[in-house]
């Protein structure tokens, strides 16, 4: 076989693979956008591409005084911005903690994290339960969010510190024989240089509440408390709900606040800024 129809094959084979994976993400987000387009309730009545497309219901998730969708989109943003920040916060100093210094029980703490990565926050939710209603926060987005954070710690906090690992530690101690302290070299050195994997973190973290259903629906019970998942549930859920045209409206509009904070951090998921971080 030649080289140039190996080449050939090989070039038809990704653009193969690329094609299947469009068609398998992209279809269910055109059936949904043409639901939510759909007239009246009913999704067995319903196709991708209506005849008689209407604006309804989105009219109806934003201007009708039975709608709490404004309500559960509010709470969504609270705590998928919050819990980012914090999140995005704690990673980064922590992270810098296991990457830059030696202490006792540091290597012990690192497989702390790495096995705590292998079981999933939903398996503490009776102890976090009850620690929640101790402290008064049961439903409550304080309550959400700290339980949000606190689970990210290990996984986030793993993998920014591999990332610190890249960053040459030529630069600290450049930076402490000029006289800069710890702080200095974290705020001034290494946040800078990391801002590519912290952007990662911030995004993952802005996502997750938008995503997320089982936690909101332990810990949440007001429906003026809902996020937009659990709110958007209850179109389908309830007794005698038939609402799958209201409920693809309001999930297509999950997407929007995603793709700002993405086009945002864009310049940052894409750049390497380790690469020159020895030159000059």
């Amino acid at each position: 076989m030649s080289r140039k129809l190996k080449n050939a094959l090989e070039l038809t084979v990704i653009y193969g693979i690329i094609l299947v994976m469009f068609i398998i993400i992209f279809y269910p987000l055109l059936w949904a956008f043409g639901l939510s387009l759909n007239p009246g309730t009913s999704l067995y009545a319903a196709s991708m591409i209506p005849e008689n497309w209407s604006l309804e219901h989105y009219k109806w998730l934003f201007f009708d005084e039975r709608s709490n969708y404004l309500t559960w989109y509010k709470n969504s943003l609270i705590v998928a911005f919050f819990t980012s920040v914090f999140s995005t916060a704690l990673a980064a100093v922590v992270a810098y903690a296991f990457s830059r210094y030696r202490f006792v029980g540091r290597k012990y703490g690192l497989y702390v994290f790495l096995l705590l990565q292998m079981f999933p926050v939903l398996m503490g939710m009776v102890a976090l339960y009850i620690m929640l209603n101790m402290v008064n926060l049961l439903d409550t987005l304080t309550g959400l969010i700290l339980i949000y954070v606190g689970g990210s710690i290990p996984f986030m906090a793993w993998l920014v510190k591999g990332y610190y690992d890249t960053i040459p530690r030529e630069l600290d101690e450049a930076a402490r024989i000029d006289g800069a302290g710890h702080f200095r070299v974290f705020f001034t050195i290494m946040l800078p240089l990391a801002k590519p994997i912290l952007a990662v973190v911030a995004l993952f973290q802005f996502m997750a509440p938008f995503m997320d259903f089982l936690l909101p629906r332990i810990i949440l019970r007001s429906p003026e408390k809902f996020t937009l998942a659990l709110g958007l549930f209850n179109f389908v859920n309830d007794q005698f709900a038939n609402n799958f045209t209201r409920f693809a409206a309001g999930a297509i509009l999950v997407a929007v606040p995603i793709a700002i904070v993405y086009l945002l951090l864009q310049r940052y998921l894409i750049t390497g800024l380790t690469a020159g971080g020895t030159k000059g």
